[in-house]
């Protein structure tokens, strides 16, 4: 179990829903829906242990239903089928009817069945999460909304580049440029680089593709001249008078930088071809490996019209197909080759798993970080040149970038995680962070625990349906949601809960009678204790006596029927339990009591009707980090595993049929959820989710 993130010895947070600060100490805590005020964490356990090796008090497993209820059951209901449970039963039934008598003559008021369904109070509902996220956003996907994201970019000159030829607005608002910033022409046998857009739009140009490391090994200034030169050469072969080279046509500035990033894909698309230059070493086939393995590579060649290639400074250039390219650079690869397939159009990918498909590619690939847990961002340098010399921490989210529609315009102090959010902000169509927060990898990152690139349920993002929005992104890399449905689960007992049964109006009139009835028949014998009365009285005492020994039947017949609708609760134990044990908890103060069910396919651990994989009780119970969860609404348990109980459940979105719930704990200083576990439960249940304000979830941990 990884420590506890959230809290540490007099940190503060927000004690309840009016945002009063408040200390306490390192234990996971928790938003109590009944008081709306965070509160430590109490989780019953199968098997409880000591509190100081914990991060959360346990306590052995209880429940809350009322004592007489339990006795008008013990009375009709042996514990077991068993002959000795049955014996028991019989022997012991007098004493547990005279139990009864007693607690109704003291407290008849107990007598009276749950009633949630009927009364006032909605129990329609499960319990709700009261917290919201109140924070400030980092990046948001409104320009109106306030972010610290769009003051930073207004307060900081390095990272405001300037509006590039052709772009009348911000850069994010618009899509292509109609040809690249600098190109290098030949004028009267000379090449020049020339930023004259005139000149520019009136030449047909081709890119160049190459790896830096490979090329300029020593990074001397002879090793680029001999490089340019060999470029040139192959311009004069192509018959062409114009060419983008990143050595010679990007900027100095970072300013000049970033737009040339932002434009990169627009620059590739326009070449009448693009030129991938090798080493003399290619042909063995070390050359075409370390070319591939750069990130800027698979925007370079997929975007690109035409494929030619080079090897050594005066090797002659060839035309290559994509496939050619493929197989040499990367194999039998099965990404590339979908990909590439793609690309050649002889398959038709949706275009949403395209993109997915270029992503894991692009991820694999570079010197960044795809996890945001590594150093901080790199310090980029003004002296060097080239694309691949440019040290971005989101240096893999901006490649993407290319890919997509719409485009983001560079921020280094941002990470790889936080431009992927703006990528998918900005391109709202494919909703990549959120059908990312639906999915369950094999391993949850410890920060910005929403990005996934996997799904133990063996679904891709194509299958996935969101059913919130990304509002914005905090400083931390959490994502802030909009239109998020919660609910609160409980962990520190089993509630009685509500129920609606056949015939539950006469049920409950029934039970009213037997219980209000001996108080007033007591009140009217008070009354007629004086000598011309006291023969009525002893009538009145008399009926008193015959209620109480009906009342313990009466109230069976109230607490009887079969049951049509439960109150929803999401109800949490620290270990496996079986069903029968969790039916008993839940319907101790019933006489019929629903069938609870393991869930078949919404765990991981789940069971399967045949087949290898069977998870069952017995498979579970001896498991680490092993919990329970109970629905009461629909009368399911469920198996996960989790290295914190979690307190909140989110309904994200639908797949295969059955909804996607993100169980998250919750960080009360950082006012954040963390993902723990995402199980696939019936997403009817959603309607019986508050819905509530935003709410951040991943982030960092402290």
């Amino acid at each position: 179990m990884r420590p506890l993130p959230f809290t540490s010895e007099g940190r503060s947070c927000r004690y309840d829903i009016n945002l009063r600060k408040h200390t306490h100490n390192d234990k996971q805590r928790h938003m109590d829906p009944d008081t709306g005020q965070c509160a430590e964490l109490v989780v019953q356990a199968v098997k409880p242990t000591s509190r100081g090796t914990n991060q959360f008090k346990q306590v052995r497993i209880t429940d809350r239903t009322r004592r007489i209820p339990k006795l008008v059951v013990s009375l009709f209901r042996p514990k077991t089928c068993s002959t000795m449970d049955i014996l028991l039963f019989i022997l012991c039934w007098p004493v547990i009817y005279l139990m009864c008598s007693i607690h109704l003559l003291l407290w008849p008021i107990d007598g009276l069945p749950k009633g949630g369904i009927e009364s006032g109070t909605n129990v329609a509902e499960y319990p709700p999460y009261l917290m919201y996220y109140w924070g400030h956003l980092w990046a948001s996907r409104s320009q109106k909304e306030q972010s610290a994201f769009g003051k930073g970019r207004e307060h900081h000159e390095e990272d405001l580049p300037p509006m590039a030829p052709g772009i009348t607005s911000t850069p994010e608002s618009t899509t292509h440029s109609y040809y690249p910033r600098r190109l290098v022409i030949l004028c009267d046998d000379v090449w020049k680089v020339c930023d004259d857009h005139d000149k520019i739009a009136s030449h047909r140009y081709f890119s160049v593709s190459y790896c830096q490391s490979d090329i300029l090994e020593s990074g001397g200034g002879e090793e680029e001249e001999k490089f340019i030169s060999s470029i040139r050469s192959a311009a004069l072969q192509c018959e062409m008078k114009a060419y983008w080279l990143d050595l010679e046509c990007m900027g100095n500035s970072d300013e000049e930088n970033h737009l040339d990033v932002y434009q990169l894909a627009d620059i590739y698309r326009g070449a009448a071809f693009t030129l991938v230059a090798l080493p003399t070493n290619a042909q063995s086939g070390q050359g075409w490996r370390s070319w591939s393995n750069r990130v800027w590579t698979l925007p370079e060649i997929m975007l690109s019209r035409e494929l030619r290639y080079t090897i050594g400074p005066k090797g002659p250039v060839t035309i290559i197909t994509l496939r050619e390219l493929a197989n040499s650079a990367y194999g039998h690869n099965s990404g590339e080759a979908a990909v590439v397939t793609t690309c050649g159009g002889t398959d038709r990918l949706y275009k949403l798993e395209y993109l997915t498909l270029l992503m894991a590619m692009i991820w694999r690939r570079g010197n960044s970080s795809q996890d945001s847990e590594k150093a901080p961002p790199k310090v980029q340098s003004r002296q060097s040149k080239g694309i691949d010399n440019l040290s971005y921490d989101a240096e893999r989210a901006y490649a993407l970038m290319a890919f997509f529609e719409h485009r983001i315009m560079p921020f280094p102090p941002e990470s790889n995680l936080q431009a992927l959010a703006r990528l998918s902000m900005i391109n709202d169509g494919y909703r990549i962070a959120e059908r990312m927060l639906c999915m369950l990898p094999e391993k949850i990152p410890s920060k910005s625990c929403w990005y996934a690139d996997d799904d133990q349920y063996k679904a891709q993002f194509w299958d996935i349906e969101p059913e919130v929005q990304v509002a914005g992104v905090t400083e931390t890399g959490a994502l802030v949601l909009d239109g998020c449905r919660a609910a609160s689960i409980r962990w520190k007992d089993f509630p009685e809960v509500g129920v609606r049964t056949t015939k539950s109006g006469v049920r409950r009139l029934v039970a009213k009678v037997a219980v209000f009835s001996i108080p007033v028949i007591h009140a009217f014998a008070l009354q007629m204790l004086n000598p011309p009365a006291g023969a009525l009285a002893l009538v009145f005492y008399g009926c008193a006596t015959i209620f109480l020994i009906l009342v313990p039947f009466m109230i069976a017949y109230s607490i009887s029927g079969r049951i049509l609708f439960t109150q929803p609760f999401l109800i949490g134990v620290k270990g496996a339990m079986k069903v029968e044990e969790a039916s008993h908890y839940l319907y101790r103060a019933w006489l019929s009591r629903p069938r609870l069910v393991y869930t078949t396919s919404g765990s991981v651990l789940a069971q399967r009707c045949a087949g290898e994989g069977k998870k069952t009780y017995d498979d579970v119970k001896d498991m680490d980090n092993i919990y329970t969860l109970v629905d009461t609404s629909t009368g399911t348990l469920y198996y996960f595993t989790a290295d914190r109980p979690p307190t909140v459940c989110l309904y994200t979105g639908r797949e295969g049929g059955l909804g996607r719930f993100v169980l998250c704990s919750e960080n009360c200083t950082a006012n954040e959820l963390h993902k723990e576990t995402v199980l696939r439960m019936p997403s009817q249940i959603h309607r019986a989710m508050r819905s509530c304000g935003w709410l951040a979830i991943g982030g960092m941990e402290e």
